[in-house]
């Protein structure tokens, strides 16, 4: 019997602005971030979770509270007390009830499955995944894998989604899903399960010879998928875009994505990107705002004759958001997001809704810890729902701080072996980059937060940036 005693949380940072790392036409020189959450129990045993974020606000000179990641840190302090003197076993016992009980009360009038608060559940979900796994000594992919169809819709809070999937459903599909199911199982378990695509290539703040350079390594170490950023300049894309394909090639069974970062307007999205379309690229990613359900339908349906499907989901906040996106028929691609998402068990309920309405999975692992925790993900929707293998984005920075890093050989994820969901922090990582920790200490600390500043605030006076007033 395993009870939480307490927990700690911590603010992580990273300096990917130093390299341009992650800079995207949206979000031009982000510092990668972790809003951490410890569940500590009256045994051995911890619960490691997270949310991603892009870190420090602009005008601040030095790390201090009032930034973005700070807001999610001080929710996930604000939920996470509902956990402690509660049981393993109980909370575990129907997860969709725990889940629901997590993110109601009054706090939810803030935030009601969306925005930071939604964040803060996500990393406190994610911890008790991890310490569950962790009891039962299974990376939390295998966890769900062994479920019966039961257990697996007792982990969903299915309020809001029945117009679009009822329980009944749900267990005819899982029911459906258990022919070859022990076989896919054991194909994960032994071979590298999901092919991988790479955005290392495609950051923007990356010059011409550096994306030539990573793709040609990128295709050396055997990928075939290729994601590059588009959005800050029609002429620029298209000169990245032509020297991309002098690499990777048209007719070598490379594929091309591109990304937005939801910069554009509308018609903006459908103009561009038929500009964009002489590259051949299979999806266009975020080519508006999230929130745009129509607008995603109206994308999709334009670019539908020039062969460029329209993918979205980084930023779709809950189950109901996917529900809408899917029964607009908006996407073509769902790029579930590992904390974005309120959890395993909402992740879960957007891959019941995603196979009936046969919408593959892509995930979204393009930040710090996400690639560790979709590498689960994507073998639950392969093991338990789609029964094919999708792809899955991976980025090659930042692995070094986790203790069972995300990794790829040639072209495919290797499946997670460890028992837990991967995201843990190696303690001299959390030391060093927390807070006021011993790099944000530092002159570089400094010098980096003092170019940041001047970076977005160059940024902010662009044309990209006020082209709408």
């Amino acid at each position: 019997m395993i009870t939480i005693t307490s927990f700690s949380v911590h603010d992580v940072r990273f300096p990917t602005s130093l390299t341009s790392a992650g800079s995207d036409a949206m979000n031009p020189d982000g510092d990668y971030s972790a809003a951490y959450i410890i569940l500590k129990t009256d045994c051995d045993l911890e619960g490691h979770g997270m949310t991603f974020t892009i870190g420090m606000g602009y005008e601040l000179r030095m790390p201090i509270s009032g930034d973005g990641n700070q807001v999610v840190v001080e929710a996930i302090r604000a939920l996470a007390p509902r956990l402690v003197d509660r049981t393993l076993d109980e909370l575990t016992a129907n997860m969709g009830n725990t889940w629901r009980y997590l993110s109601l009360g009054q706090i939810r009038w803030i935030g009601p499955e969306k925005g930071v608060i939604h964040l803060a559940l996500a990393a406190v979900i994610n911890a008790l995944w991890d310490l569950w796994a962790k009891s039962v000594q299974k990376p939390v992919w295998k966890l769900v894998s062994e479920f019966t169809p039961e257990e697996f819709i007792r982990c969903i809070d299915f309020r809001y989604i029945t117009d679009a999937i009822t329980q009944e459903e749900s267990i005819k599909i899982l029911n459906e899903m258990e022919a070859g199911k022990e076989d896919r199982i054991k194909d994960a378990e032994k071979n590298c399960a999901v092919p991988a695509y790479t955005t290392s290539a495609g950051w923007l703040g990356y010059d011409e010879k550096k994306v030539e350079n990573l793709l040609q390594k990128a295709l050396e170490e055997g990928y075939t998928y290729f994601k590059l950023k588009v959005g800050e300049d029609i002429n620029k894309d298209k000169k990245r875009l032509s020297l991309a394909r002098e690499v990777i090639g048209y007719d070598k069974g490379n594929t091309l994505m591109v990304d937005a970062n939801q910069v554009w307007d509308v018609q903006q999205a459908v103009d561009y990107m038929k500009e964009l379309a002489d590259f051949k690229p299979w999806f266009i990613e975020e080519p508006t705002s999230p929130d745009d359900i129509l607008g995603h339908a109206t994308i999709r349906k334009e670019l539908e004759p020039l062969n460029i499907a329209v993918a979205t989901g980084e930023h779709c906040h809950s189950r109901v958001m996917f529900k809408q996106l899917f029964q607009a028929e908006s996407i073509d691609i769902a790029q579930i997001d590992s904390c974005r998402l309120g959890g395993v068990n909402e992740v879960l309920a957007v891959l019941l809704m995603a196979k009936k309405f046969a919408v593959p999975i892509v995930p979204h692992s393009g930040g710090i810890g996400l690639p560790e925790y979709t590498s689960h993900l994507a073998i639950i929707d392969y093991v338990c729902l789609s029964g094919k293998k999708s792809v899955l984005e991976y980025v090659d920075h930042l692995h070094e701080h986790f203790l069972f890093p995300a990794k790829v050989q040639n072209g495919y994820y290797k499946t997670p072996k460890v028992g837990g969901y991967s995201v843990q922090m190696k303690p001299d990582s959390l030391k060093h980059y927390e807070i006021r920790g011993i790099y944000w200490q530092s002159e570089e600390g400094r010098n980096v937060c003092e170019k940041r500043d001047r970076t977005v605030r160059n940024y902010l006076k662009s044309s990209i940036y006020s082209s709408h007033g």
